[in-house]
């Protein structure tokens, strides 16, 4: 049983479960004529999540008025799509964020106006599981609302999915995939060449960048390999010299140190691209 705290619309109220947490209760008709503290059987209950952040409950009940029924049982759907593709303990804000892009987003779409997604390829590379989930989230909204969401949509809402995934804000993920655009033209520019974006060539560099990024903001150690090191240096100066440039822009960017393996590992990934772009 819970125990109604307050009638959002006609599918949708807060109530307390039987532990007196607050939770958002779905389903067709469960808050028509319903009064404050009455109790509604679990058997009415379509969907249950918990907002626990009372800035997360009230920003979710800004969004309610805007969406109509239909939309709102689609967003829901697809975030339980989300949850048992990725088989994780989603980050709660998750509900606000993905309700209030895929509203976005389909408000633009209803207006015939289209945002476009530059970064889509980067998108695919980075978080490619993530990607996944997101083609058949759009595949879904699309044939739920008999809309066709651009295939930007995928890159935007594989973004949501990572960052309900790993706990991280939309603004750090961006952050992270600005600096890898960043390290990126550097590379460019320092060794003459020009990576074609849809290369594996490509793929692997920025998925390396990407895994290098997350062990520094994760702390994680790595052992330094001192022969190979000085083997690379003094061997190939020009990727070694490099490579530390990267290094200090990660850190200036991260405020945080990057253990001095990096180096070496991300020096023979810019002797092996070197090596492509030559033979």
């Amino acid at each position: 049983m819970y125990c109604v705290k307050k009638v959002l619309n006609n599918n949708v109220i807060i109530a307390e479960d039987n532990r007196d947490e607050e939770v958002i209760l779905i389903g067709k008709g469960i808050g028509f004529n319903r009064k404050k503290d009455e109790y509604i059987p679990g058997n009415m209950v379509e969907k249950l999540f918990v907002l626990r952040s009372q800035k997360e409950r009230q920003s979710y009940m800004k969004l309610l008025p805007q969406i109509d029924e239909n939309l709102l049982k689609t967003i829901i759907d697809s975030i339980a799509i989300i949850r048992n593709k990725s088989n994780s303990i989603l980050n709660e804000k998750v509900h606000v964020a993905l309700t209030d892009h895929i509203l976005f987003a389909v408000n633009r779409l209803m207006k015939g106006m289209e945002i476009k997604n530059p970064f889509l390829v980067e998108t695919k590379a980075l978080y490619p599981a993530e990607y996944e989930i997101a083609e058949e989230v759009v595949d879904f909204i699309n044939h739920s609302l008999v809309i066709h969401l651009p295939k930007g949509e995928i890159g935007f809402i594989a973004l949501h999915i990572h960052s309900a995934i790993s706990d991280r804000t939309i603004s750090d993920i961006n952050k992270y995939s600005n600096l890898i655009t960043q390290l990126i033209k550097i590379i460019e520019n320092q060794l003459q060449i020009e990576i074609t974006k849809d290369s594996v060539n490509y793929i692997r560099l920025i998925r390396h960048l990407r895994y290098t990024i997350e062990r520094v903001l994760n702390d994680e150690y790595v052992e330094e390999p001192i022969k190979i090191r000085n083997l690379l240096k003094e061997e190939y100066p020009v990727c070694y010299n490099l490579s530390w440039k990267l290094i200090k822009i990660m850190q200036q960017t991260m405020k945080k140190d990057v253990y001095d393996a990096e180096a070496v590992y991300l020096t023979m990934h810019l002797q092996r691209l070197t090596n492509k772009y030559e033979s």
